[in-house]
């Protein structure tokens, strides 16, 4: 991994603290679970203003990642484009990782 970014995504996962796809992130910001929500940069812009509108209705957190859907497969071994973070600590880190450009 030669990101920082990458590093800490994959270290979420590692714990089980990703939700991945559209159905899975949003029914975590449903109940309650999800502490941030990522979107890749190359999600559809329909897709993204319906994951803004969700994150917007329950507080959550939405931000755009600097990776498209095929740099993220490394960590999530499927293609998709929305990720929920699952864990506060973690989604302080991601947030720290992407406002420092890492």
């Amino acid at each position: 991994m030669d990101s920082k970014l990458l590093g800490a995504l994959s270290l979420c996962r590692k714990a089980g603290k990703l939700r991945m796809g559209m159905d899975s992130a949003c029914g975590e910001v449903a109940a309650g679970g999800a502490a941030l929500v990522l979107m890749t940069d190359d999600l559809a812009q329909r897709s993204r203003e319906k994951v803004e509108r969700i994150c917007a209705d329950y507080g959550v957190p939405a931000r755009i990642l600097p990776f498209g859907m095929d740099a993220l497969l490394q960590i999530s071994k499927k293609r998709c484009g929305i990720f929920a973070v699952c864990d506060s600590g973690f989604a302080k880190l991601i947030l720290q990782r992407l406002a420092a450009g890492d």
